[in-house]
């Protein structure tokens, strides 16, 4: 079943108890469809009543802030031997080349890199545990970590909430095309900050990748 579809069959507070709960999660470090659930529910509350995109937006920056704070406090106390674990539960996600691309970017970006990982998903599950595990400053991780928290999930849900309305609204006006038209408007002003986060994260990859082959390499 489609996850909005699912959300449907469910009441109000359970959804904003879903999204906090699935967003704090996957901020704590465990991969989870964070933002799929938080896209879904913005935009099931801007067709349906019952729920209320401003709820659901603090739920979302609630589970984003509270589940960063636990994953640097669970990193700062297992240090490298909890990426050596989560490598060994979650490959495909915690491999060495990720876990040393998103060292890399700490480095240079330091409480940025906390920042504008909200808006990838790879930093955005690496955020708090290697935050903790780089001995970051909680002072700044906090800061990074509550302005980031609102203005993705707050932001998130607000651009796609009435996003769902304008197309609601256009397409009972001027059909498909006014859906397309507003989607297409709605996202490009959320998905500026991703894209530019996505370039600094690519720029990092190949030099990781390479200092991990050569560091296996016999």
């Amino acid at each position: 079943m489609h996850v909005q579809e699912w959300l449907e069959t469910v009441p109000a507070v359970a959804v904003y108890a879903l999204v906090g709960i699935v967003i704090g999660l996957e901020s704590l470090g465990i991969p989870l469809p964070g933002e799929i659930i938080l896209v879904s529910s913005a935009l099931l509350a801007s067709q349906h009543g019952d729920i209320n995109p401003v709820v659901l937006g603090a739920c979302a920056t609630a589970g984003a802030i509270i589940g960063d704070s636990i994953g640097y406090a669970i990193g700062r106390k297992g240090g490298r031997p909890l990426l050596a674990w989560l490598g060994g539960k979650f490959p495909r996600h915690f491999s060495e080349a990720h876990i040393a691309t998103a060292e890399r970017s700490f480095q240079k970006w330091g409480m940025w890199a906390v920042f504008f990982g909200r808006f990838v998903a790879l930093l955005r599950i690496f955020a708090g545990p290697l935050a903790g595990v780089l001995r970051m400053p909680y002072w700044k991780f906090l800061i990074a970590n509550v302005l980031g928290g609102i203005l993705w999930a707050g932001g998130t849900t607000a651009v796609i909430y009435y996003v769902g309305i304008v197309a609601e609204s256009w397409l009972k006006r001027f059909s498909w095309l006014g859906l397309v038209l507003a989607v297409l408007i709605g996202l490009t002003s959320m998905l500026v900050l991703r894209r530019k986060a996505k370039k600094a994260a690519a720029t990092e990859t190949a030099p990781a990748e390479g200092a991990v082959r050569a560091e296996s390499a016999p």
